[in-house]
């Protein structure tokens, strides 16, 4: 899985939800759209990424804040089992 395609994707989703005039309404947004519409295996990819100081720092700080956020309801059922 290529991690900073992921990176580079959340960040347009975080990018078009930044508008947003409420950052928790914009966070929860963000979260929302990675949880409905990516698999599985691209969220994990991207929450693991959060462990690596550089690939987390290529985030948008509100994609950051959105994935720590929402870790636990992004993280597939899979992973936690």
């Amino acid at each position: 899985m290529d991690v900073d395609n992921l990176i580079d994707m959340a960040n347009r989703i975080g990018e078009f939800f930044d508008s947003l005039p409420d950052q928790h309404e914009a966070t929860d947004c963000i979260a929302d759209h990675i949880r409905r519409f990516w698999e599985p295996r691209m969220r994990l990819a991207i929450l693991n990424s959060l462990d690596n100081p550089e690939a987390s720092a290529a985030m948008e700080p509100i994609v950051r804040e959105a994935l720590i956020e929402h870790r636990k309801e992004l993280t597939p059922a899979s992973a936690t089992a």
